[in-house]
């Protein structure tokens, strides 16, 4: 029996490329731009020495970069997720540190591999974008989970705020300072921009649209109506937190009822490949005498057919809309 170690080597560099990505981007942002911080990002800048307007610029920038650059190729795919992950790296860099990973893979299968050069090119630069696109893609759904989780949170300091006599303005400038990343920086960069002369609503409704979360299209519409039309601006952002938290919870059941129907379509995907790779692995001459029947080609396509359109199914059965 010859097992081949070549695949096992594939996953560990691939591995490694994936802790690479968030080593640099700790080496070159350091603790600032962890979202686990209990001072946001935009206190700490001020508290070097920064400007407000400088601050307000470089993370206003670091926010819409990603969106204006959709146009590049090979970025465009990124670049919604980067958005939304606020990736502090520009668009030239990210694409630099893919090209960054693909050497460091391509130099990893060299030794480690006896793979075609032809195919150790074409997996090392797969294992590039496949590692910075999974990084920026767990980045996001992180920072949005966050941002959802803090919301009514802050909205509830809104309302306490309005309620003993402040401006909204100054309550949006207190859930700034007393809410950490990465809904603290988010509303800091709001208050900074209403300091200096933008409509409150426009910006929340600018936030809502950069980060597509519902919620927040919420809170700005219902500033909005209020600055259109007047009313109690306090209660209407309390029955808008209590409305928030309600849908946070019902989320929160819904996935924790479909999780294992979840991991269940996962697995019924994924399983068939692994079986496929353990035994070429055990077993490389396994299908060496089908190989050659005029129905395998066509077969493994059917498959293939089955197992994506299993996928798509698996994700639209568990797919329910809060």
């Amino acid at each position: 029996m010859q097992i081949s170690a070549e695949p096992i080597i594939y996953g560990l560099i691939f591995i490694a490329v994936l802790v690479l990505v968030e080593g640099i981007y700790l080496t070159v942002f350091g603790k600032s731009i962890s979202l686990n911080n209990r001072l946001n990002r935009r206190l700490e800048l001020l508290e070097k020495g920064a400007g407000r307007e400088k601050v307000l610029e470089q993370l206003r920038k670091e926010m819409t970069q990603h969106i204006r650059s959709k146009g590049i190729p090979i970025y465009s795919i990124l670049a919604s997720k980067a958005q939304k992950a606020n990736i502090a790296f520009s668009p030239v860099q990210i694409i630099m540190i893919m090209l960054l990973l693909a050497a460091a893979a391509f130099i990893g299968l060299t030794v480690g591999t006896k793979t075609d050069p032809a195919l150790r090119f074409a997996l090392s630069l797969a294992m590039g974008v496949g590692a910075v696109s999974v990084w920026i893609n767990n980045k996001a759904k992180k920072r949005m989970g966050l941002i959802e989780e803090q919301l009514p949170d802050a909205v509830e300091l809104m309302v306490r705020s309005l309620r003993v006599g402040h401006p909204f303005s100054s309550a949006i400038g207190i859930v700034a300072k007393e809410v950490p990343d990465p809904l603290g920086t988010e509303m800091g960069v709001i208050a900074d921009e209403a300091a200096y002369g933008r409509d409150m609503g426009e910006s929340l409704k600018a936030m809502a649209e950069r980060m597509d979360l519902q919620d927040m299209r919420f809170l700005a519409v219902a500033v909005n109506i209020q600055q259109t039309a007047g009313g109690n601006l306090a209660e209407i952002l309390d029955g808008l937190a209590k409305v928030i938290r309600a849908r946070f919870k019902l989320f929160r059941r819904v996935k924790a009822i479909t999780a294992e129907a979840k991991w269940s379509g996962m697995f019924l995907s994924g399983f068939p490949i692994l079986a496929i790779i353990t035994i070429n692995i055990i077993q490389p001459n396994y299908y060496d005498d089908v190989s050659r029947t005029s129905v395998f080609v066509p077969a493994c396509l059917v498959v293939a057919g089955f197992l994506v359109v299993n996928v798509f199914v698996m994700r639209a059965l568990v797919n329910i809309k809060v």
